[in-house]
């Protein structure tokens, strides 16, 4: 028999007892402190939203189940939120029957904290908390102030769309989503209404902006921003006017479940590869330009965290001759910094963030972006940078073009050296070619010695090395006595 959460598929028995603890998940024990729960309930609140399952062990994972704790106290488990917690979040529990330890019929309890959108939820002893990773941290000076700042607005994902139906919605992304989260076998309306992307309002049913920019079947009939347009540049720099250096400009506009994987197959054909032939094998051994990771979770991240109500901005992949950058459009949300980055994490959009988590694209306990440092300087390439501007994130990926293609300016410079010779060698008499043969054999060589080992006659030699030096084939180099000659090309 297979037991789950009726309010969260994902949420098997086997899934809540051996999964490790994460962004939206964490277990407690029935022997808790009833207050000790305060820290992860205020902590899923502010962030993303999240489920306690009070019953299992969260350190041996066994299933202690709750009815040995007595009805008062699994009351104050339930009451929890509203007792511990001010203001009290939204949130509903779930009991879910199961068979403890010891062989014998037993409950867990499941609180299902709703994400607060307007305002911060704070532990009845006025402390604060954030969801991390799978840890519940607490919120203090700036990073309060930032998360205090964030909650004074609604999320635009969250919103609902008075011009979008279920009919509008792509049935096969949608099926796609229902197998990531279990729910394979549960009606779509009811997916739907309890992950919160169809809301109630005044008795009439809609849409919320994230069920649009993950499902729709044609999103540019909703919205015009949910885009990635690459741009590439022949160059380091972009030109205009006549000197226009934009090599390939293409628009990707898909639903967000789409946009990931259309966007990561076409930047993926546009990157080069380079050839070069190993020291002491001999071999030719082929790198990317860049590491495919920090450039796909680059992208990721600018899908997962931009400002989607950022009216007429979209994301913009601009490749140049030496870097890459990946421009998102909105600053950094609430308490990230370009500083921080490295090992903060926090969701504009929880909701289209936690749907992408579900399809494994964005990472838990921020190792995405610890990824793309360590695997740029796995490649030897420069570290990334971000940068943030007054309505935009930009990351910046930079190669060694340089350094990978010193190799070909050689051959090239080999190559124009060679053909240089070649040219001066065909604009030579036989006469002025025995000379230049001298020159370079004994470049100190005396017009006296050219003479005798030539045969011409003194007059002879001066009259065609004073025609070599005016054609700038040779040159005089150092002082008249102990100087010598050098040879063009």
């Amino acid at each position: 028999m297979n037991i789950v959460s009726k309010l969260n598929p994902l949420l098997t028995l086997e899934y809540m007892q051996t999964e490790s603890e994460n962004k939206y998940f964490d277990r407690k024990s029935g022997q808790i402190r009833v207050a000790e729960l305060a820290p992860h309930i205020s902590a899923f609140a502010n962030a993303d939203g999240g489920t306690l399952v009070i019953g299992i062990s969260d350190k041996k994972r066994t299933l202690e189940g709750i009815n040995s704790c007595g009805g008062e106290k699994i009351n104050e488990f339930i009451n929890a939120p509203k007792d511990c917690c001010r203001p009290m979040p939204r949130y509903r529990e779930e009991f879910i029957d199961i068979t403890n330890e010891s062989g014998k019929p037993d409950r867990i309890l499941l609180l299902h904290i709703e994400p607060s959108i307007d305002q911060v939820i704070r532990t009845s002893n006025d402390r604060t908390y954030l969801r991390i990773g799978d840890k519940s941290k607490e919120m203090l000076g700036e990073n309060l102030r930032n998360l205090e700042y964030a909650k004074g607005s609604r999320h635009f994902e969250d919103e609902i769309n008075q011009n979008a139906s279920p009919d509008d919605l792509d049935q096969e992304l949608l099926d796609k989503y229902k197998k990531r989260i279990g729910a394979e076998g549960v009606d779509t309306h009811q997916v739907l209404t309890a992950r919160g992307f169809l809301q109630s309002r005044e008795g009439k049913e809609y849409l919320t902006n994230a069920a649009v920019l993950l499902f729709a079947k044609n999103i540019m009939k909703f919205n015009m921003n949910c885009r990635i347009r690459f741009i590439r540049v022949d160059g380091r720099e972009m030109q205009v006017g006549a000197n226009y250096n934009v090599v390939k400009d293409k628009s990707i506009d898909e639903p967000i479940l789409r946009l990931v994987d259309d966007a990561k197959a076409f930047i993926a054909d546009q990157l080069r590869v380079f050839t070069r032939q190993e020291h002491g094998s001999g071999r030719f051994v082929e790198s990317p330009e860049y590491p495919e990771f920090p450039w796909f979770e680059g992208i990721i991240n600018a899908v997962a965290h931009r400002d989607y109500a950022a009216s007429g901005q979209f994301i913009k992949v601009s490749m140049y001759d030496d870097r890459l950058e990946i421009e998102s459009p909105g600053r950094f949300p609430n308490i990230v910094t370009a500083d921080n980055i490295s090992y903060t994490r926090f969701s504009r959009n929880k909701t289209i963030s936690r749907v992408m988590t579900e399809f494994e694209w964005v990472r838990e306990l921020n190792e995405g972006v610890k990824k793309i440092y360590a695997d740029m300087a796995a490649a030897g390439l420069p570290a990334p940078e971000y940068v943030e501007t007054p309505n935009t994130v930009k990351l910046i990926l930079r190669n060694n073009i340089d350094k990978r293609t010193a190799h070909r300016n050689k051959d090239s410079d080999k190559a124009s050296h060679e053909a240089l010779n070649e040219a001066l060698n065909e604009a030579l008499n036989e006469d002025e070619k025995i000379i230049i043969k001298l020159i370079k054999i004994d470049p100190r060589i005396s017009q006296e010695s050219i003479s005798e080992k030539s045969g011409f006659s003194r007059s002879k030699v001066q009259r065609i090395m004073k025609k070599l030096s005016v054609n700038n084939m040779i040159y005089r180099e150092g002082p008249k006595k102990n100087g010598h000659w050098r040879v063009i090309g």
